[in-house]
């Protein structure tokens, strides 16, 4: 057996049946030049009869009851997978818009994942217009985060349309170039030395921790300092207890757009997304009268995992930001939104690699204890929104000759954070993932719509107009003799 992390476990612990822990991945490809009617039947029937299955595709619980969950979370190999029921076939109606395809991912992403099988199902989606399909993945969050489940799919496909002879994501195995703690057998030895091994690593950065914790402290009595310490949002329309069913909207943009009104606004690219993602929630608050007089933080996952590890399992720390919803100013509400995000990172910066764990769980203790407790909803947010940025592949990639047209994060959401904006790279695009709840979000789908106006009009603020090319000077004319 195989044991699970802190962070990883804490993912199974506050699984509910309102909140279902599964991170998902919408591809969206189109077929080859002159593929044949039965091409998605053909590749089903491929991918399914390749036998070996890796980790950690492989994984199942080892005690799936609640109980066993929490008390004993962790990992065992299942060796007879059953790959019709993780692998499945999906038509839309011929031809199927993006807004059909929005409604049938919408409605897998809600359906929880079975805890006596693998945590992973895999979607085949045929019927998308403009002679495309779609590959819908989805995982537990305690197997897998953005990161690495990015890295693990890019690992399947190819740069060579010319590339058929392609193993199925659940046969390709995670490259590891460095041990980790979590693939230590689950013994009570092993349990014992991991415990021996955090508690030296625990005293020895305590100091830098108790320093991190002072600075938000800090930071709450003085708002004025810029860094925005957990708790510090208001409670909004977004904070309130969720149901099941989810809502799932997408939006695509070109990154080197982006890229140059973050160099005009003389900010990062995360600036950029997270001012078009405040901006659009504002405009969205003001339609139902319900902006609160305090600014919206966002969690913001940051990534920790070592550039070489292609491994699986979470490993990220956080950092809150200020949204500035509360400033009516365009221009305004983009040098708060920068200055908050500054000082978080400089933050996060001043706590060396090895304590960043720790700083993580402590950060996040209280989000999930108010999950576990019930209280999720109930009281304060932590934070109000989650907005993540995960980077991708940078060049076309394909499967099985089929191209790669487009990846969108499918996330999750949970009691008190009724919605998750993640965004996601690949081949110089931006493509944002809106996950939101049904019931507690109705007509989320505008978020992308606004989204998108934002983006417009602060390239209007900012940008220079283009200027046009001066008309060429016609000869004048003799006059007729």
């Amino acid at each position: 057996m195989k044991r699970l992390g802190t962070l990883d476990a804490s993912w199974l612990a506050v699984e509910s049946e309102d909140t279902p822990m599964q991170v998902g991945n919408l591809q969206i490809f189109s077929l080859p030049d002159n593929a044949p009617e039965t091409f998605l039947r053909d590749m089903l029937k491929k991918m399914k009869a390749d036998s070996e299955i890796a980790p950690p595709w492989c994984y199942k619980l080892a005690f799936p009851s609640f109980l066993g969950r929490v008390v004993a979370p962790s990992w065992k190999v299942d060796k007879k997978i059953d790959l019709d029921y993780h692998v499945r076939h999906s038509a839309l109606p011929r031809p199927g818009s993006e807004r059909e395809l929005g409604i049938l991912v919408s409605r897998l992403h809600s359906n929880p994942l079975d805890f006596s099988r693998p945590l992973w199902e895999c979607h085949i989606i045929e019927g998308l217009e403009h002679n495309r399909f779609a590959l819908y993945t989805k995982m537990h969050h305690s197997l897998i985060d953005g990161i690495s489940g990015v890295r693990l799919l890019q690992r399947v496909l190819s740069k060579d349309p010319a590339d058929t002879d392609m193993l199925p994501p659940w046969a390709v195995r995670p490259v590891r170039t460095r041990a980790s703690k979590s693939d230590e057998e689950a013994s009570i030895t092993a349990a014992l030395a991991q415990a021996k091994d955090a508690l030296k690593l625990q005293t020895d950065m305590a100091p830098r921790l108790v320093k991190a914790l002072a600075r938000l402290v800090n930071s709450a009595r003085h708002p004025e300092d810029g860094l925005t310490a957990p708790f510090a949002g208001p409670v909004s329309i977004l904070n309130h207890r969720v149901t099941p069913q989810r809502r799932f909207a997408t939006q695509h943009y070109q990154l080197d757009r982006i890229k140059k009104v973050a160099h005009a606004a003389n900010g990062s690219l995360n600036d950029i997304v997270l001012y078009l993602c405040g901006t659009a929630l504002r405009r969205f608050l003001l339609e139902s009268d319900s902006v609160p007089d305090t600014p919206l933080t966002a969690g913001i996952p940051v990534n920790i995992r070592p550039a070489d590890d292609q491994g699986t399992g979470t490993q990220i720390s956080f950092m809150i930001a200020s949204l500035a919803t509360d400033q009516a100013d365009p221009l305004v509400r983009l040098q708060h939104i920068k200055q908050s995000s500054r000082r978080a990172k400089e933050h996060l910066q001043k706590l060396p690699r090895k304590a960043l764990s720790q700083y993580t769980m402590l950060l996040m203790s209280p989000y999930i204890l108010q999950l576990m407790s019930g209280l999720g909803g109930r009281m304060r947010p932590v934070f109000n929104v989650t907005i993540s940025n995960v980077p991708g592949p940078r060049e076309s990639l394909y499967f099985q000759g089929a191209k790669l047209e487009a990846m969108y994060p499918v996330s999750l959401i949970a009691h008190g954070g009724a919605l998750n904006i993640t965004c996601l790279s690949y081949a110089g695009s931006l493509n944002f993932g809106y996950t939101g709840c049904r019931d507690t979000l109705p007509s989320m789908q505008k978020l992308a719509v606004y989204t998108g106006e934002a983006l417009d009009e602060l390239e209007s603020l900012i940008l220079p107009p283009e200027r046009k090319a001066p008309k060429p000077k016609q000869a004048k004319k003799k006059p007729a003799e």
